[in-house]
């Protein structure tokens, strides 16, 4: 089975509270987040969740995934599925880091695996990591308070 790792990252001057905050208040993602754009279900461990990504000039892709972890103020990592286990997976982690000062580092990343990974691959590389860092940009200017 194929695998392939995505991972970006960004450093945020905001507390982990903070951005916390903002990443699990998915009533507000349509107003902010230019990739994953809409998320219901609430930030718990074992919670299924229906979430709409868009990457940019791309379609819009939905599936429901299960929460893995919730630790407010540091992680929260899904598990979504294409159609049946071991075709197209995903583990999507969102991890925050405090770096002392009033500052974090927010690392976004996906684990892809499955039958599709290969021929999927190159999309990945360009989009959905484009999509990755545009989301890290706006939560970035979000908790900073530089609203685009």
């Amino acid at each position: 089975m194929a695998t392939y790792h995505l991972s970006t990252e960004i450093d945020i001057h905001a507390s982990a509270e903070q951005v916390w905050s903002i990443l699990s208040d998915f009533s507000s993602y349509p107003q902010w987040n230019p990739f994953i754009r809409s998320v219901s279900g609430v930030a718990e461990e074992g919670a299924r969740l229906k979430i709409a990504v868009q990457p940019n000039g791309g379609k819009v892709m939905r599936f429901s995934p299960i929460v893995l972890a919730a630790e407010a103020g540091r992680e929260l990592r899904w598990r979504g599925r294409f159609v049946f286990p071991g075709i197209f997976d995903g583990e999507h982690r969102f991890v925050i880091e405090p770096l002392g000062e009033g500052k974090v580092r927010f690392e976004q990343s996906e684990q892809f695996s499955g039958l599709l990974v290969g021929l999927l691959r190159s999309s990945l590389e360009r989009d959905t990591k484009r999509g990755f860092e545009d989301m890290n940009r706006t939560l970035k200017a979000r908790a900073e308070g530089v609203e685009d």
